[in-house]
């Protein structure tokens, strides 16, 4: 289903799906996304400052995510099509930890115009299995606004089950919100030998 890369700065295919770790090279590209998609995701996201939506925020960011993909901290990945430079969806890993929870936690969007097609959802798929293989995680948690259907069920089909709900978890649209929890479990996952 895709291609593993052992680098810490992967580059994955789905389909039709180029999905790339962040560099230099694709400020750009992701200010663009972000500019375009910028009243769509607000109702999903935290309030951004003035500079998430430029060059010069995101230069500063790339070189920031760079550093933590080299040393295995977080990822960042941008999807796209393969005969396309326009970023589609982002996912992210953060709080990536190892012994003894070997888990992280996993956030993503996805344009509006990409809406419906499975794109999430085989990215989402991808990008878990990499660091299943790659990074030894064992866990993967996630959580979605109870309002977003279309997270919940880009999650179940990918794998994730279901373990409560938290209130007031996030800070999201300058409000606390409710986020219901899930996790995939690597089914595989094995200690490193000694």
């Amino acid at each position: 289903m895709y291609q593993p890369s052992v680098s810490h700065f992967p580059r994955l295919s789905v389909d039709e799906l180029r999905i790339d770790a962040i560099s230099h090279e694709d400020v750009t590209r992701v200010v663009q996304y972000f500019q375009r998609n910028r009243d769509f995701l607000a109702p999903w996201e935290p309030e951004r400052a003035a500079g998430f939506y430029t060059e010069q925020g995101w230069k500063r960011r790339v070189l920031q995510l760079m550093e933590l993909q080299k040393h295995q901290l977080a990822y960042y990945f941008l999807i796209a099509k393969q005969d396309s430079p326009q970023v589609l969806g982002v996912i992210s890993y953060t709080s990536i930890m190892q012994y003894p929870s070997h888990s992280c936690t996993v956030g993503y969007s996805l344009d509006e115009a990409a809406q419906g097609q499975g794109i999430m959802r085989r990215a989402l798929a991808a990008t878990n299995q990499w660091l299943f293989d790659n990074v030894h995680i064992h866990r993967v948690c996630a959580s979605y606004m109870p309002c977003n259907q279309r997270s919940a069920k880009v999650l179940e089909a990918v794998g994730f089950e279901h373990e409560g709900r938290a209130r007031d978890y996030l800070l999201i649209n300058g409000q606390w919100e409710d986020h219901l929890l899930m996790a995939h479990i690597n089914p595989h996952w094995r200690p490193k030998p000694a």
